[in-house]
């Protein structure tokens, strides 16, 4: 396989984090598209080039990779995996069609799918693009760039398989999509020993002009155990399109979790994303937005959830490429523990992105004196007739409120509970759902002391 002049840094990769490299074959295998082998290519070489990320820049100043690299790591041979039906029960929603990846491959005995629409696909990337090759390769690695994110560039790299959801022009699809990325578990990963599995599983949403639909993409652990999952999630709305977009992430509690979203939409297209993260030991969500056309709405809201040791980071980028667009994030944690939080969120208004209307807010609240955050919203503007707003706080619970339900007879744990799921709950609220926001709320209800009371009053 071809490597960039970074070779120098190749063995200590290999050892640390990529010990079936040579492997992946990138001229790939007979009926694939001629571009996919030159996309896994260029995609090994920014990764030989760059290697992986460094405290010393500063997108990674607060996260660092070290309990990622104490590993080696092996892609798991299909069929490592049984997910029993109460397993894939718990993470499917109701009335969905649900394309299941095991690994980061297709599993059609466990998925969901028929009854669709004339024109709409979804199936294993794979399929996708023997038997649809110019709807796939026209989209695929367009956006997703992997000359300065290391961990896009090892999924483009590893790319042989992953999920592929087209709504054709003007079609409404009445049902969710799930795509549900199950993971094998190794260790228990506190300590270097046998490599560890890893995923790479990778997604490509198009929604032709004028198309409508609602997706949920659901990472959880198909056994026990901690792994490492990096994942590429290309979402495309072209002109008109509408999307309700929900990224669940609950992952092992041993877990690493690195992700990348990339979105991308055309003129007077609206889009709506919720990003919710709840497991993993580290997890680090990329979330960019590139608005390409007049007129687009785009919505990207969050939560993360972190206690124990966990660490959870976010780097957002949202840019405004054209005029009268408008766009609205709103992220909130809640730490406890010794959890660690980052946010970097960053607002782009080119020049010609006159009349933007962009707002960032993140909000943290702490319940514990070692819980730790830093919040860091940014704007960087080009244009002169913009309205755009970022702000960030960080807290603690009010006394006063917790003495006001203390003095209605709610003992104090219950009232501190009642008053960090009202913070979320907000949020969760957005949710249109009904399973997911359902699961959600009952998963923050599971962590909350006197959870029982939550769940009555709520």
């Amino acid at each position: 396989m071809a490597t960039a002049d970074g070779n120098s840094a190749r063995p200590a990769l290999a050892r640390a984090f990529l010990a079936d490299l040579e492997s992946v074959g990138c001229e790939g295998t007979p009926g694939e598209p001629a571009a996919l082998a030159a996309l896994r290519r260029t995609a090994l070489d920014h990764f030989a080039a760059r290697g992986l990320p460094a405290p010393t820049e500063e997108a990674w100043r607060f996260t660092s990779v070290a309990p990622i690299t104490a590993h080696a790591y092996a892609r798991p041979q299909p069929g490592a995996a049984t997910v029993g039906p109460e397993r894939l029960a718990r993470w499917t929603v109701p009335g969905a069609h649900v394309l299941v990846l095991i690994d980061g491959r297709p599993a059609p005995e466990l998925s969901t799918l028929g009854g669709m629409p004339d024109g709409v696909r979804i199936m294993g990337l794979a399929e996708a693009w023997s038997r649809h090759p110019g709807a796939v390769m026209a989209y695929l690695g367009r956006h997703a760039a992997t000359e300065h994110n290391a961990f896009a560039a090892l999924n483009t790299a590893f790319l042989t398989d992953g999920a592929f959801v087209l709504i054709p022009r003007g079609v409404a699809l009445d049902a969710p999509v799930q795509v549900l990325a199950l993971a094998t578990g190794g260790g228990d990963g506190a300590a270097a020993g046998p490599a560890l599995p890893v995923a790479y599983p990778r997604t490509l949403v198009v929604l032709e002009e004028g198309a409508q639909a609602t997706v949920v993409e659901t990472f959880a652990p198909a056994d026990g155990g901690a792994y490492l999952t990096c994942a590429v999630t290309e979402v495309i709305a072209e002109n008109n399109a509408t999307l309700d977009h929900y990224r669940l992430q609950q992952e092992a509690p041993a877990a690493f979790h690195m992700a990348t979203f990339q979105l991308w939409q055309g003129r007077d297209s609206s889009v709506r994303s919720h990003n919710i993260a709840l497991g993993a030991a580290l997890a680090r969500s990329e979330v960019n937005a590139l608005l390409g056309g007049e007129g687009v709405s785009c919505t990207l809201n969050g939560l993360y959830l972190a206690g124990g040791r966990q660490h959870v980071d976010t780097q957002m980028r949202v840019e405004h490429a054209m005029p009268h667009g408008t766009s609205h994030e709103l992220y909130k944690g809640i730490l406890d523990g010794r959890a660690r939080a980052v946010f970097n969120g960053r607002i782009f208004v080119h020049k010609a992105a006159q009349r933007t209307d962009a707002k960032q807010s993140n909000r943290n609240l702490l319940l514990s004196r070692e819980a730790l955050v830093n919040s860091n919203p940014q704007l960087e503007i080009f244009a002169d007739d913009v309205r755009c707003t970022h702000g960030s706080t960080v807290g603690q619970l009010d006394a006063e409120a917790v003495f006001y339900l203390r003095s209605r007879g709610i003992a104090e744990d219950a009232a501190r509970s009642l008053l960090v799921y009202a913070f979320a709950g907000d949020l969760l609220a957005g949710i249109r759902v009904a399973p997911v926001r359902e699961a959600l709320e009952e998963a923050l209800i599971e962590r909350l002391p006197r959870g029982e009371v939550v769940r009555q009053l709520a």
